[in-house]
Formats: structure tokens, sequence, C-alpha cells
């Protein structure tokens, strides 16, 4: 788990940033719950759920192929593309509530890491077996 975790460790950092991003802006526009019709928090809070709702999925995979002792290389190469992905997504998202290429390229790289180490695993449990 030594090179899951320093993936873990990063993405908690996104995380976190993406929260306090969230947080300072309630502050400033005075809205506890929700968005109060305030884009740019909303924008700041999809940023933030989304990267939740990606995050713990890849992270899991990519511990699932450490545990089968997946090459290092392979590991840091999906742990990296993945961090990445969630930066340029966060990013995109942050500065346009409409299509961006921060949005479009971090999704198209997160979701093909998630699928590269899903069928990854896949093949591993076919040919070596559970």
């Amino acid at each position: 788990m030594q090179v899951t975790g320093i993936y873990v460790a990063l993405a908690t950092f996104l995380v976190i940033g993406l929260a306090l991003g969230v947080s300072m802006r309630r502050g400033q526009v005075r809205v506890g719950l929700g968005s109060g019709g305030d884009s740019t928090l909303l924008q700041r809070i999809r940023a933030h759920a989304n990267a939740l709702e990606n995050l713990p999925l890849a992270l899991l995979l990519l511990l699932c192929l450490e545990l089968r002792q997946t090459s290092p290389l392979w590991l840091h190469g999906f742990g990296s593309t993945l961090i990445v992905a969630r930066v340029m997504h966060a990013f995109g998202l942050w500065h346009s509530a409409g299509t961006s290429i921060g949005r479009f390229v971090g999704t198209l790289l997160t979701w093909s890491a998630m699928l590269a180490m899903s069928a990854l695993l896949l093949w591993r449990w076919l040919m070596v077996g559970g």
C-alpha cells in the first residue's frame, strides 16, 4: 500500500483544497446550505462533489492493483494520471460553469484510468485466478 498511499494523500490535499474554496465562498456570500443562487459557489460545490464522486472508487481500484502486486510503474502511471485528471477537471469547473477543456480532458482521463484499472484487474483475475 506504499504507492497507493501517495495518491490517497495527494487526493486528500485536493479534496481539502476544494472544500476550503467552498467554505471561503460560503463565507463571502453568507450561504450556509446549498448555493443560494450564487453560480460561483455552485461551481465550487460541484468541483468538490465531483472529486468525491470519482476519487474513492478510483483509489480503491489502485489499491486492489497494488495488492495484486502490480508493477509500481503501472501504479504510478495510473495514480499520477488520476491526480492530474482530477486537478484539470476541478480547475476547469472552478473557472467555467459551461464546457471547458479542463473538464473534458479531466473527465476523459479519469474515466480512462478507471476503465484501464478495472480491465487490468479483471484480466489478471482471469489469467492468474482469484
